[in-house]
């Protein structure tokens, strides 16, 4: 039977990380991740990410997309090879397959995301 998913940070505790020290650019932020919603037969996953300002290489496989929506703060994602794309609260973006380049959290960032890896 099909149970809707609430996104409250009260039900558990998150799991809390840095990036790896070879991908890290600038500083090394701890990150908070709420997984909320998880189903492998799917590929899919969702939740609440927190961040501390900083930089780090990001790579993504032939199958993984990732959208996200900020709800605070600020981050710009640097294509590699390109330029970077800025958002900040309210503002969304989706990252493709094959994506290659930088993740930087500007301001303390908390976003919903969804990861797709099928």
């Amino acid at each position: 039977m099909p149970t809707v998913i609430p996104f409250s940070l009260a039900e558990q505790p998150p799991v809390i990380d840095q990036p790896r020290e070879s991908r890290r650019e600038v500083g090394a932020p701890q990150r908070s991740t709420w997984t909320l919603y998880e189903s492998a037969a799917e590929g899919v996953s969702a939740g609440i990410w927190d961040c501390e300002p900083g930089r780090w290489r990001i790579e993504f496989g032939p199958n993984e997309h990732e959208y996200f929506h900020v709800l605070h703060g600020r981050a710009r994602v640097h294509e590699e090879g390109a330029g970077f794309t800025e958002v900040g609260p309210g503002q969304a973006l989706m990252i493709p397959p094959n994506f290659r380049g930088s993740f930087e959290v500007l301001e303390a960032l908390r976003k919903h995301f969804v990861i797709i890896e099928k």
